[in-house]
């Protein structure tokens, strides 16, 4: 019941408030570490196999690290009731992005609004991983609405999961696999070899919630009263196609419901990655308005899972 207890605090939490720059942030660590980590151990004159062995190396210490610092905390917070369910809730608050990821996007739509694309660029290149310098007004819009559709699965639904399933432990230690794979988890030269079993782990990580958030995205749009058939079309036809197995289950739905064609070649670190398009060509010029509803869909689709997540561990319990 405690773990019921916190994960919803935590969530209420991250709504009011986000992500508070100041604030201390187990998230922060986990990136400084593997910063420090690539640094010393993926040098470019390391045989590629030497490098992958260090790559699974820095994975155990960064996700092996992470869990057992959260247990530590824990235990040591066990001697107390009210001060293990704060420490348990903050560290369960940490875990999830929804509001922060709404602030990000309205920040980017505000820039757009204001006419200051340069400013939206530098925006949106802080979310998303591909180049920014030389995107359109509207290809800055796309890559926020599929930034935001994406981590729907990876900032929000897949926490909840894991959290729900091993309370603060193995959230953060969920948080820890999504972020070795957002900082190394490339296919270029620099990080392939070196980030090749981040990346492998964190698919398997993210394979039940990205199809789980699919199912939640559907009941958003038909709430919401955007178009779920084509939601529902596109999201099966186009749920594959990504370089990653799971990215394009919630692109897909929000590309459908939306009326959008998303996806598309980009470029990373100045190289050039082909990626297959997502959803149909209406001819429709992505805008504010297709962000805010996207946003609106990431709430939609958060609460969902919140409920969902939290009756089946109820039920667990009373049975």
């Amino acid at each position: 019941m405690n773990i019921v207890i916190m994960v919803l605090l935590a969530f209420i939490l991250d709504l009011l408030i986000g992500d508070p720059h100041p604030w201390p942030h187990p998230v922060k660590a986990i990136g400084r570490l593997i910063a420090g980590l690539t640094k010393k151990l993926n040098k470019p004159e390391y045989s590629r196999k030497k490098r992958k062995y260090l790559g699974v190396a820095t994975w155990l210490i960064t996700v092996g690290g992470t869990g057992l610092v959260a247990y530590v905390v824990m235990r040591l917070a066990m001697f107390n009731y009210y001060l293990y369910m704060i420490v348990g809730t903050y560290l369960s608050y940490t875990c999830l992005s929804a509001r922060q990821l709404a602030i990000e996007a309205e920040k980017i739509m505000k820039s757009l609004k204001q006419g200051n694309l340069k400013k939206a660029r530098y925006q949106v290149g802080m979310i998303v991983g591909r180049d920014t310098e030389k995107l359109s007004a509207e290809e800055v819009t796309k890559a926020t609405i599929e930034t935001v559709a994406e981590n729907t699965s990876d900032g929000v639904v897949a926490p909840l999961l894991f959290l729900v399933i091993g309370g603060p432990v193995l959230g953060l230690m969920y948080k820890a696999i999504n972020t070795l794979d957002s900082m190394v988890g490339y296919r270029n030269e620099k990080y392939r070899d070196f980030g090749e079993f981040s990346a492998k782990v964190d698919d398997i990580a993210n394979y039940i919630p990205a199809r789980l958030t699919w199912i939640f995205l559907i009941i958003s749009s038909w709430v919401l009263r955007d178009d779920t058939s084509e939601a529902v079309a596109v999201g099966k036809r186009d749920c594959e196609k990504h370089l990653s197995p799971n990215s394009a289950f919630s692109e897909a739905v929000v590309a459908g419901a939306l009326h959008l064609q998303l996806g598309g070649p980009h470029y990373y670190f100045g190289e050039l990655v082909k990626k297959p398009y997502i959803g149909n060509d209406h001819l429709v010029v992505a805008a504010n308005w297709h962000l805010r509803r996207t946003i609106t869909m990431l709430y939609m689709a958060s609460l969902l899972s919140l409920g969902c997540f939290e009756l089946i561990r109820l039920l667990i319990i009373w049975k």
